[in-house]
């Protein structure tokens, strides 16, 4: 199986022998493996592929073996120091110390050197180290406004300076402050009140009718209808 062909997620790599390629291709290959923390176990790896000794979780057997080389082009063979540069500076600082340099000719290191140099046995329990991810910027974005947020209303946040508002505003807020005044003066304008009513229409009569002179009653009789109806059919009466 080679470094740039894995098995699906979340099973290991097993590199059996990869003898490299494209620089760039293994590069983004292996910051894939670091960013889904992959652990990749290798047996044979040249060239582009030795890379995969700046993987945290790499490893490799005692009877593994590493070829390293400087990078070409492939069109016309020509060393590219810049690339050459970028993938020696990849290796853990001990195996740089190790190599020295990279030259045209293979550099071989066993699995059994590149152990003794710290890299991982994978014959060895694997213990599993948690380690820090960096934040993506869309989450520290989210962060920082949701941290305005919390600041503009806690109490102890100094308020900000004053600024002079633009007259479009302040236009505006004239505008929104007449209108007030108008509906509050709509609404709390005094209204004229109905005129009293009377308690009892009877009363209304009696209060407005003059004084009548009843007839005298006969000596020894008793009045059948009360005082205010007889003033009320000698009125009627008038007025027919």
């Amino acid at each position: 199986m080679s470094y740039l062909n894995p098995p699906p997620a979340p099973a290991p790599v097993i590199v059996t022998k990869d003898v490299g390629g494209l620089v760039r291709n293994y590069e983004a290959q292996t910051e894939y493996y670091r960013e889904t923390d992959r652990e990749v176990r290798v047996h044979e790896c040249h060239s582009a592929c030795t890379m995969a000794l700046s993987l945290p979780n790499v490893c490799v057997y005692p009877d593994s073996i590493f070829k390293f080389h400087q990078a070409y082009n492939l069109n016309d063979k020509q060393t590219d120091l810049g690339v050459s540069r970028q993938l020696f500076d990849s290796y853990p600082p001990a195996v740089r110390a190790r190599l020295g340099t990279l030259t045209r000719k293979f550099k071989v290191l066993s699995g059994k050197e590149l152990i003794a140099l710290g890299v991982r046995d994978c014959n060895a329990p694997h213990i599993m180290v948690a380690r820090a991810k960096p934040q993506p910027q869309s989450t520290n974005a989210l962060a920082r406004v949701w941290s305005n947020v919390m600041s503009a209303f806690d109490k102890r946040a100094k308020p900000a300076p004053s600024q002079p508002p633009s007259t479009t505003l302040v236009a505006i807020h004239q505008q929104n402050e007449a209108g007030k005044r108008r509906t509050m003066a709509h609404v709390f304008a005094p209204t004229p009140l109905p005129p009293a009513r009377p308690n009892s229409l009877s009363v209304a009569f009696t209060q407005k009718m003059p004084a009548i002179a009843l007839p005298k009653v006969i000596e020894g009789a008793q009045p059948i209808l009360p005082a205010q109806f007889l003033a009320y059919a000698m009125i009627a009466r008038a007025e027919h």
